[in-house]
């Protein structure tokens, strides 16, 4: 009787603890390309324990487990035998809330030859055409990469009688505010323009009604939104080494 109860009772514990542990999330395809993209769609969820066939010239870019995986054909490769762990803190400063002064730390890279990359989800790339995902349309920051000089660009809705707005980036400074009397609005499509026009581009806005906690669901969010240059951030700044 003794012996049944101990082995009931390690059962138990056993069962707790297993309960307790946390499950490795499922896989999402960030980007595909080669002979098999086709079966590997962006935002396709991939088990933990499922296997991925790859042919010759297939390269594969997975999320899971809180890192970026790229997987490169020909071979099978399972998810769980390279998972990482759960807590990035690329996924953390990504995605965390910053303020302007620490937005500006570092920001500055002159006489660098480093290439400057945007350092937050939530900026808007003054560059970068396309659908943005954003948590909200208050305090919105526009992010550019050359801080050397003043610089001006133009806001212009589509179908806008008023005018375009204009936000100003100061010297030596990568952000500058969105005009907060006019916060964009959700469908909407926006032409950002500096000097020209010439390399003007066209976004719109998708504000999502909860900032998914992990970087495998938020990258479901922003691959169902069509916020791509915003995945293929998340991808990158989380990829991990081989």
């Amino acid at each position: 009787m003794f012996w049944t109860n101990r082995v009931c009772a390690t059962l138990a514990a056993c069962a707790a603890m297993a309960a307790l542990a946390p499950a490795a999330m499922a896989g999402v395809v960030v980007s595909a390309s080669g002979p098999s993209a086709g079966q590997y769609p962006v935002g396709r969820q991939i088990a933990d324990n499922a296997s991925v066939t790859l042919r010759a010239g297939d390269v594969v870019t997975v999320l899971q487990n809180g890192g970026t995986r790229v997987l490169r054909g020909p071979g099978t490769v399972v998810l769980a035998r390279g998972a990482a762990g759960a807590s990035n803190p690329a996924f953390a400063s990504l995605t965390g809330s910053r303020t302007a002064r620490r937005a500006r730390t570092g920001a500055v890279r002159t006489g660098s030859v480093a290439p400057v990359s945007n350092p937050s989800l939530w900026y808007i790339d003054v560059t970068k055409a396309g659908t943005l995902c954003l948590p909200n349309a208050d305090n919105l920051r526009l992010w550019r990469a050359d801080t050397q000089a003043e610089s001006a660009y133009a806001i212009d809705p589509e179908g806008n009688s008023e005018g375009a707005m204009t936000v100003t980036f100061p010297a030596g400074e990568m952000l500058a505010a969105w005009d907060i009397y006019h916060p964009p609005v959700a469908g909407q499509t926006y032409r950002i323009g500096h000097g020209s026009g010439s390399n003007a581009v066209d976004v719109r806005f998708v504000f999502l009604d909860a900032v998914p906690a992990t970087a495998e669901e938020l990258a479901g969010a922003l691959a169902t939104n069509g916020c791509t240059t915003q995945l293929q951030q998340l991808a990158d700044a989380t990829l991990l080494a081989d």
